[in-house]
């Protein structure tokens, strides 16, 4: 079976989720070239569609994505990454998850999560 990189121009999403947790830590996107090199490595390669170039999770904070489990969905169009964390987050603006943030009914976004990290230091620039 191979994945079907058809269907977004290219790219799978690939959901990122802490193994021993369960908690989902980001969303990114691969092609074939991102997932080949995950699998070659054991560490998460992705595409960044803005900067159109393969990106290593962590190659600028050092906080690493170690691939545990692969797993393909039945329309073998997305990856569910099961991963071990090192380093204190995954998102830029310094949470552990990218996902800190509550959607109310009424449109308004709640954190509900203390940051992890001083993306600042971490970045060399402050949080969007």
């Amino acid at each position: 079976m191979s994945l079907d990189f058809s269907k977004l121009n290219g790219l799978v999403p690939a959901v990122v989720q802490d193994a021993a947790t369960g908690e989902v830590l980001m969303v990114g996107f691969m092609n074939s070239e991102a997932l080949a090199q995950t699998l070659a490595s054991g560490e998460v390669t992705f595409y960044s569609r803005s900067r159109r170039r393969l990106w290593r999770k962590g190659e600028s904070s050092g906080h690493r994505l170690r691939v545990l489990d692969l797993r393909v969905d039945c329309d073998a169009d997305t990856v569910l990454v099961r991963v071990k964390l090192t380093g204190p987050g995954v998102c830029h603006e310094g949470y552990r998850s990218c996902f800190y943030r509550r959607l109310h009914s009424d449109g308004r976004l709640e954190t509900i999560e203390s940051r992890s990290f001083d993306p600042a230091a971490v970045y060399g620039v402050g949080p969007s």
